[in-house]
Formats: structure tokens, C-alpha cells, sequence
């Protein structure tokens, strides 16, 4: 009764009448309770533009925008890019050991689990940059200190049957090898394709590492779609991806199976298409 009472305050009489931030979300309707309000303003998850530090006993005018910032479904933007390539090419990664390489803070590891998969082997050359979440979940295997071009069978005592691949200052080409080396011949995966490092160094450098040039973005894919099957891989979707890359490079992502050099080289995708599309989106 009490707390009906406390969540229901009547309207301001005017929109200039000065409200505190609490009972304003809730007047709104944006949130159930004052509690609940007082636990997003703390928690940082409510904006305004014109009040930049809130607080929920703070009275502001009655008319003041007030928005409620989602959280980030993953811990780093790496994982809104894999989740739109298994939405996309319909990849099922529940149940399957994974190993995500270049895991840096872990959004692709984070996609993984969230998406069921039972075990993550998160490499990176790096160290100690897991977020603490990824780092502390039961079913992640950490191989830190690396290097990715050198992955050994041995390295993991299950076998992955699914990859990611999300690598910077080196070229993804790099990588696969070695992958192709410690998984299954029905293995499958995505991979992130950076632009600027997979083009050539004066390209990268004339621009300061933002390659605006579609011509280069249509010949790096094409590299990579002829070039995959003589490294065990063949390149079967591709899109660009959903946002841009930290510098604000136009990236894509490539849908990867196991095959052998003699399958084609290949496949049936309008690099040209893919493109256009990607420069347009971004």
C-alpha cells in the first residue's frame, strides 16, 4: 500500500514545476518504482543532455528529456559484429567447443557462451585482457601469451569445432594455417576481415589506416575468397559489418568451412555488392 502510494505522485501542475528524477521515470512510466529509478540513475544507466551528472533526489524541471540507456549485451562491441554473422549465415555454436582467436577482451568469447556454446578457447598473444567476467567463466580455457600463427593440436585437449577470428596488425591469411591444423575437417567459422591490415602497407599508411578506397576493399576480399582453400578454408557467406571498427573502418565477415585445396576456389558471392553495401551502411 505504502509503496503505491510512493510510485504514484500526482503530475506536476506545470512542465516547468521542478520534479526529482526518480519520481519523474516513474511518472513517465520508464521504470516501475522509485527504487528501481534510484537504482539505474546510480547505477549510471539514466541520460540527460541537459543534466550530465544525476542523481535521484536532484529536482529537475518537469519538461527535462530523461533516457534510459539499455546495457551492453556484451562486454565489448566485438560481440554485436559475431552475433550478426551467426544470425546471418544461421550458425549454431550450442553445444560445440569454440576457440575464438584475438580474444582481447572477449566480446566474440562473450557471443559464444551467450549463445550456448560448452567450451571457449579464448587465445590471445596478449595478456590480462579478458574482462573479469569472460576470465572467471567456468567454461572458457585462457591461452594467453599466444601466438596464434603457431596453435599446436596439443593446445587443446578437445578438439573445436567452431572458430572465430577477430586479429589486428596482422593479416587474418596469417592465421587460418595453423587453425586448419588443430580442427576437424567438418570445422566451420567466422572471421573478421579489417581492411587495413590486409592491405598493402603504403595503402594503410597514405591513410593513415582508414582504407576509403572501395577498389582496395574489393580486392582484399577477392585475395581472401581465392586464397582461402590453399590454407584449408573456403569462404561460403560474407557481409559487412553491422558497425564500424574502433577507427571507423568498414569491416566484413566471412562465414568459413574446412575443404580441401581441390574444392573450388571460388564460391558464388558479389563481392561488388557486398561492398557498395558496406560503404552505404557506414
Amino acid at each position: 500500500m505504502n509503496e503505491d502510494k510512493e510510485n504514484t505522485a500526482p503530475a506536476p501542475k506545470s512542465e516547468q514545476e521542478k520534479v526529482r528524477v526518480d519520481v519523474l521515470l516513474v511518472r513517465r512510466g520508464l521504470v516501475e518504482s522509485r527504487e528501481k529509478a534510484q537504482r539505474l540513475i546510480l547505477a549510471g544507466r539514466v541520460h540527460s543532455p541537459s543534466f550530465p551528472r544525476l542523481k535521484p533526489g536532484l529536482t529537475i524541471p518537469g519538461d527535462t528529456t530523461l533516457e534510459i540507456i539499455e546495457p551492453e549485451r556484451y562486454v565489448s562491441r566485438g560481440g554485436i559484429k559475431l552475433e550478426a554473422a551467426l544470425r546471418e549465415f544461421s550458425c549454431t555454436v550450442e553445444g560445440k567447443v569454440c576457440v575464438d582467436i584475438g580474444a582481447s577482451t572477449g566480446g566474440f568469447t562473450d557471443c559464444l557462451l551467450q549463445h550456448g556454446a560448452r567450451l571457449v578457447y579464448a587465445v590471445d598473444v596478449g595478456k590480462a585482457t579478458l574482462h573479469p567476467s569472460i576470465l572467471q567463466n567456468p567454461r572458457v580455457r585462457v591461452l594467453e601469451h599466444t601466438n596464434a600463427r603457431y596453435l599446436a593440436p596439443d593446445l587443446f585437449p578437445e578438439i573445436p569445432s567452431f572458430c572465430t577470428v577477430d586479429v589486428s596488425f596482422i593479416s587474418v591469411l596469417k592465421i587460418l594455417p595453423a587453425l586448419a591444423r588443430c580442427m576437424g575437417h567438418e570445422a566451420e567459422g567466422i572471421i573478421l576481415i579489417k581492411p587495413q591490415f590486409e592491405a598493402l602497407r603504403a595503402e594503410a599508411t597514405r591513410t593513415r589506416g582508414i582504407i576509403r578506397d572501395p577498389a582496395i576493399h574489393r580486392r582484399i576480399l577477392d585475395e581472401i575468397l581465392m586464397t582461402t582453400p590453399s590454407l584449408g578454408w573456403k569462404v561460403i557467406g560474407l557481409i559487412p559489418s553491422p558497425i564500424p571498427g574502433g577507427s571507423g573502418n568498414r569491416e566484413y565477415l566471412a562465414h568459413i568451412t574446412r575443404c580441401s585445396e581441390a574444392q573450388s576456389a571460388y564460391p558464388a558471392i558479389d563481392v561488388d555488392a557486398i561492398v557498395r553495401n558496406a560503404f552505404l551502411i557506414h
